[in-house]
């Protein structure tokens, strides 16, 4: 798969996916902590909490193909941004498409910055991984 135009971040949730669909009975937690270190080596990067809570929480409601539900994170808000990234997406065609704008619904325009929620989101769907969405 061509991993080049996603972030880092996007990147590792791709490759978590993977590593769940060629080990199924590995948890998201571990696939998650086993491809940010791959990504990121031992380094703060890879213990990034914002990212892996968008991911794990998209696992958690059973939005990421291949996982099942289950409890993987204490994390509400960044999963709550998931969510709300995918709703947006669902009433935004890619032309229309606006990572501002989106991250401003997934917020509820409050002044938050992006910590690579987004891009867990984005490489998801673009990879064909998300539920409610057509394959690639």
């Amino acid at each position: 798969m061509g991993y080049g135009r996603f972030n880092k971040y996007g990147r590792a949730a791709i490759q978590a996916v993977e590593e769940i669909q060629n080990n199924p009975n590995m948890s998201p937690i571990h696939a998650w902590e086993k491809a940010t270190l791959e990504i990121f080596g031992h380094s703060p990067s890879q213990k990034k909490g914002c990212p892996k809570g968008a991911f794990l929480g998209l696992c958690e409601e059973g939005l990421v193909k291949s996982i099942a539900k289950g409890k993987y994170s204490n994390s509400i808000k960044n999963k709550d941004y998931a969510i709300r990234i995918i709703e947006y997406l669902k009433h935004h065609s890619e032309h229309e498409f606006d990572r501002n704008k989106a991250w401003k619904y997934a917020t509820r325009n409050n002044n938050i910055t992006c910590n690579n929620q987004l891009d867990v989101v984005l490489a998801l769907k673009n990879e064909g991984l998300l539920i409610g969405f057509a394959n690639k």
